[in-house]
């Protein structure tokens, strides 16, 4: 496991780069563009093997739950070279979604364009969106991390999500992502 931040790369203001990926639960295609139209749009690089997602998978599923009926869309997406680490083929990823309870589609990104297009290092990696698809928001979910001790309650994440429902400007502290780097291919 390397430990990775998030690059932070993607400038706040920027338009969410397209996408057009299959969701590994109902084997559709799911593209950015299908995801407009609501305050916000939430875009979560994760995997199924990462001990930083697996941290806060649960809070991730109840994330998902505490803002269904919100004017908010989510997805999350895989990256890593499946290749090398089979648990985050779209198979494993489909049994993380099952057993976690996502509500939200969560992407294949086989070629590895996508994670690239978003400056996207690590698992995981949040990018908010505002309702005109500009990047409110990138970094961290909490501070919590493996062994830190720290309750994990999503509160950066919310807090972001909650000002681009209410039309607010992006918060001012973003802190970086902290987990696995994504498995890129050789």
């Amino acid at each position: 496991m390397a430990l990775t931040e998030s690059t932070m790369q993607l400038g706040l203001g920027t338009i969410a780069p397209d996408f057009a990926l299959m969701d590994v639960v109902s084997g559709k295609t799911v593209r950015r563009d299908d995801l407009k139209g609501q305050k916000a749009l939430l875009v979560m690089f994760i995997c199924t093997h990462c001990p930083y997602v697996k941290h806060i998978e649960k809070a991730l599923a109840k994330l998902s739950r505490d803002y269904e009926g919100e004017p908010i869309a989510m997805v999350a997406i895989s990256s890593n070279d499946a290749e090398n680490y089979p648990d985050d083929a779209p198979a494993g990823l489909k049994r993380q979604a099952e057993t976690m309870g996502f509500r939200f589609p969560y992407l294949y990104d086989e070629s590895q364009s996508v994670a690239r297009a978003y400056h996207a290092a690590c698992t995981p990696d949040f990018f908010l969106f505002d309702g005109e698809l500009k990047l409110a928001y990138r970094g961290e979910f909490d501070r919590s991390r493996p062994g830190n001790g720290l309750p994990v309650t999503g509160e950066d994440l919310r807090a972001a999500i909650d000002a681009a429902i209410a039309g607010k400007p992006p918060l001012n502290d973003q802190r970086p992502s902290i987990g696995c780097n994504i498995k890129w291919k050789a």
